[in-house]
């Protein structure tokens, strides 16, 4: 008989590509990973590894047997929600991935009801920026993600996921409140007239950072980036501040906005999606807290 915990060690190393990957994903030992990896090759009587120069790469059986692990990790996930739908507590641990507007925006609410209606529910959040967090869920170190899609810019597809809708964010240019800094702020009415003035942005291969980019190019200008920052509660503190404009969401103000707000032409927005493996989209925990998010998601939208 096989060892699971063996075959998912294998189909690791095929998602994450080297044993070092693998280890630091599961909290192994690389030497721990190689030693599991070659009791696997002993027990089975294949080659399922072999070098080519400096790295290592499956074999014909190697793949083969990943392909088949990957079904018997699915049907684990089937056989674990079944299980948990015949009893009417939801519990169990849920590990969720999500990036940070969602973070400050939608999760305090929403672990705060789950924690009051179901307390057995242990439920663990790391921030993440999108794709890497799709990955990883995809890649079974995340249960469900929280993530982004801006306008003409889908994120990655990864097969085995599924997609359910959670809420659209309206997009603005945001600049000073009057009278706060430079008149040279208060005199734009429109994007193109940000030209000269200095812009903050997230950092390269960040969904927001392409799309604000195109968007000024398309208006006649590329931006004047003077602030690159993943946080964006720091876009809107250098907005707020005068020393910078920014192309923001609305989820990012958390109420009363301290900065002013110009609607673009077409009214963008960002659409915020949840996804999960299709062979755990069954569980009760995961349906729940999908619930409870959507459930947040429309009540901010009426503030």
């Amino acid at each position: 008989m096989l060892e699971m915990k063996r075959l998912r060690l294998l189909w690791e190393f095929r998602t994450r590509g080297t044993i070092a990957a693998v280890a630091e994903a599961l909290s192994y030992t690389p030497s721990a990973v190689s030693q599991q990896l070659n009791l696997l090759e002993r027990e089975t009587g294949f080659a399922l590894l072999r070098k080519t120069g400096r790295n290592l790469e499956l074999t014909a059986a190697g793949n083969r047997l990943a392909d088949e692990t990957e079904r018997l990790l699915a049907g684990l996930e089937r056989a674990e929600a079944a299980l948990r739908r015949t009893v009417p507590e939801i519990s169990g641990r849920l590990r969720i991935a999500v990036f940070q507007t969602a973070v400050l925006a939608i999760i305090p609410a929403a672990l705060k009801r789950l924690r009051r209606e179901h307390p057995g529910l242990r439920i663990e959040v790391v921030q993440f920026e999108p794709e890497t967090a799709l990955r990883e869920t995809w890649a079974r170190g995340f249960d469900l993600v929280v993530a982004e899609q801006y306008p003409e810019h889908a994120p990655r597809h990864f097969d085995g996921l599924d997609r359910i809708p959670l809420t659209t964010d309206s997009i603005h240019l945001a600049l000073p409140l009057e009278g706060t800094a430079d008149p040279a702020f208060d005199r734009v009415t429109g994007i193109e007239e940000a030209a000269s003035l200095p812009w903050v942005v997230e950092p390269r291969g960040a969904a927001s950072r392409h799309w604000a980019e195109q968007r000024c190019r398309r208006a006649g200008f590329d931006p004047d980036i003077r602030f690159e920052t993943a946080d964006m509660q720091a876009h809107v503190r250098l907005v707020e501040s005068g020393n910078a404009v920014a192309l923001l969401p609305n989820l990012v103000h958390m109420g009363e906005p301290r900065v002013r707000l110009l609607e673009l032409e077409g009214a963008p927005h960002r659409d915020l999606f949840t996804a999960a493996r299709r062979s755990s989209e069954e569980n009760p925990a995961i349906e729940t807290v999908r619930t409870v998010l959507a459930d947040v998601a429309v009540d901010l939208m009426h503030w």
